[in-house]
């Protein structure tokens, strides 16, 4: 069977499940989505036992929210970077700065309304990922988990060998957050997020997949960054 893409959309978020050998899901979006996962497990079809891995992009709030719920559903074992384990297992609410203009309107907008609201569910992590890569073989696909900080501190990609790249928010693509994909609008350290894409650059992506809209060509960012 080729290698097979499905996003899952939920809201603003995008969650993936990637189908090869094995399948893993990368993201576990929001709180309170277990429902529409459901739905679309059962609509693909496919069994939620299926899954054997969920891998956290990062630790913020829409992109951990159901995980644990998840894992519930499919048995699946939660990785995630250990920078952002806390947030994950104590279930922390975060929400990196502004770094562009409607990046800090939109954050200085959200943040008193979303803070007191949202709760979800604490997980344990079953794979704390660290600096090296994370070889996803045992999985069923032929890909990697690498740190890609920036975002946050335990901001993390999954790079297949042909060239996709599942980034979370070291993009953003698409309103409410861009008119069309560039970097991220929030971050913790801008900076490290360019030096992370020019390592998944370097590392050969072809096609990025982000957390918040539709996936594009990797010459973007090239062109964003004169590379």
């Amino acid at each position: 069977m080729p290698l097979q893409i499905y996003p899952i959309h939920l809201g603003i978020n995008r969650c993936y499940i990637v189908r090869d050998k094995g399948v893993i899901m990368i993201d576990g979006g929001p709180p309170n989505r277990i429902k529409t996962i459901k739905k679309f497990l059962a609509d693909m079809p496919m069994l939620p036992g299926e899954i054997k891995l969920i891998v956290l992009s990062h630790g913020d709030f829409d992109h951990v929210g159901s995980a644990a719920d998840i894992r519930e559903l499919s048995g699946a074992k939660i990785a995630i970077h250990e920078k952002d384990r806390i947030n994950l297992e104590q279930a922390r609410f975060n929400f990196p700065r502004g770094v562009t203009a409607w990046g800090h309107i939109t954050r200085g907008l959200l943040l008193p309304f979303l803070k007191p609201l949202v709760r979800f569910q604490p997980a344990r992590a079953d794979i704390v990922l660290n600096e090296k890569d994370f070889s996803l073989e045992q999985f069923g696909i032929n890909g990697k988990i690498i740190h890609t900080p920036g975002h946050t501190p335990g901001s993390v990609s999954v790079l297949l060998e042909t060239g996709e790249a599942f980034v979370g928010c070291l993009a953003h693509s698409n309103l409410p957050f861009r008119l069309k994909p560039g970097l991220p609008i929030f971050a913790g350290d801008i900076e490290r997020v360019i030096q992370s894409w020019k390592s998944i650059i370097e590392r050969g992506a072809r096609m990025i997949y982000p957390a918040h809209g539709d996936p594009f060509p990797v010459e973007v960012i090239k062109n964003i960054l004169k590379i």
